[in-house]
C-alpha cells in the first residue's frame, strides 16, 4: 500500500528534526531529563527506519516461498521498535546511576531547553496522531506501534517540560534524575505493551470480538440458499484478515449454485473488510452442526 510506505517515509523524517530539536536542548542545558527525553527520540528514529522496511516488505504479494504473502513482517517491525525502547529505558537508568559522580550536577539555560523540546513535542503529538488514525484506517499493526510510541513521547516530554519547570522555579535540581526515572519506567511499560500486542499477532491470535461478530452478521446475511456455516476462524496477519469457514448445503445444490453462494458472502466481506483474503469449505447436509 503507497499510502503506508508513504506515512513510513514521513515518519522518519519527522523523528530525525525532533531528534535534532531534543538533542540540541540538552547539548544547552545538561539536563539529565532532556538527555533521556533526547534518547527516546533516536529511539524514534531507528524504529521508524526499521518500520519503512517492515511496511514495504509487507507489501510484496505472494511468491513460491511465502504462499500467504509478507503481511506479518509488520509485527517484527513493531516487536523491534519494543526492544529498542526497553534498551534506551535501561541506558537511561545506567546514566541515573552514574549521575552519583557528578554532585555538582546542575542545568544551563533551561527556557530556551524546554522552549526547543516543547516545539518538538509538538511536532512528535501532530504526527503521532496522524500516524494512529492512518494505521487504523489503513490496519497497519507497524504505523499503528509507531503512532502509539510517538504519543507516548509526548506524554514523557510533557512530564518532562513540567519537571524542568520545576527545577528552575525551585532551585532543586535533585529533580532532575528523579524525573529520568520516572521517564525510564514509563517506558519499560510502553516497551512491553508494543511488544506483547505484536507477539499476540505473530501468534496468529483472534481480532476483537467486534469484528469477529461484524463477520458472522455479513455472513449469516449472505448465505440464503445454504442451510449453514460453522467452524469460523478470523486472524490478522499486518493489515490483512483472514477468514474460512465451512458452509453447509443441500445435497441436490450444484457445483455452479453453491460457487455463487460463496461469491455473496466473500463481496459482501470484502465490502466490509477490503484487505480480508477468505477461503470457505463447501460441505454436503449430513455435515450440520451447530452453526456460527
Amino acid at each position: 500500500m503507497k499510502k503506508v510506505v508513504n506515512l513510513a517515509y514521513g515518519s522518519v523524517a519527522i523523528g530525525v528534526v525532533v531528534l535534532a530539536l531534543k538533542s540540541y536542548a540538552y547539548m544547552i542545558t545538561g539536563s539529565l531529563a532532556l538527555y533521556s527525553d533526547a534518547l527516546e527520540s533516536i529511539v524514534n528514529v531507528v524504529a521508524s527506519m526499521a518500520m519503512l522496511i517492515a511496511v514495504r516488505l509487507s507489501t510484496k504479494p505472494a511468491d513460491a516461498t511465502h504462499h500467504y504473502g509478507h503481511y506479518k513482517a509488520e509485527y517484527f517491525s513493531a516487536i523491534f521498535e519494543g526492544i529498542i525502547i526497553v534498551i534506551v529505558a535501561i541506558s537511561i537508568f545506567y546514566s541515573i546511576y552514574d549521575i552519583r559522580y557528578n554532585p555538582s550536577h546542575h542545568i544551563e539555560v533551561p527556557m530556551k531547553g524546554l522552549l526547543l523540546n516543547g516545539g518538538a513535542t509538538l511536532l512528535n503529538g501532530l504526527w503521532g496522531w496522524v500516524m494512529i488514525k492512518c494505521g487504523r484506517l489503513y490496519r497497519s499493526p507497524a504505523i499503528i506501534a509507531d503512532g502509539k510510541h510517538l504519543l507516548s513521547d509526548v506524554v514523557t516530554s510533557i512530564c518532562t517540560a513540567l519537571g524542568v519547570a520545576v527545577m528552575i522555579v525551585t532551585g532543586m535540581n535533585f529533580l532532575d534524575p528523579l524525573i529520568a526515572l520516572g521517564l525510564a519506567t514509563y517506558l519499560l511499560w510502553v516497551g512491553w505493551h508494543i511488544m506483547q500486542d505484536s507477539i499476540a499477532g505473530l501468534m496468529d491470535a483472534a481480532p476483537d470480538k467486534k469484528e469477529v461478530d461484524k463477520i458472522k452478521k455479513i455472513i449469516k446475511d449472505n448465505y440464503k440458499g445454504a442451510i449453514e456455516a460453522h467452524d469460523l476462524r478470523v486472524r490478522r496477519a499486518g493489515h490483512a484478515m483472514f477468514v474460512d469457514f465451512h458452509l453447509v448445503v443441500t445435497g441436490d445444490m450444484t457445483v455452479r449454485e453453491s460457487h455463487d453462494i460463496c461469491d455473496n458472502i466473500e463481496n459482501a466481506i470484502k465490502k466490509k473488510f477490503d484487505s480480508s483474503i477468505i477461503t470457505i469449505h463447501v460441505e454436503p447436509e449430513n455435515k450440520v452442526k451447530q452453526g456460527i
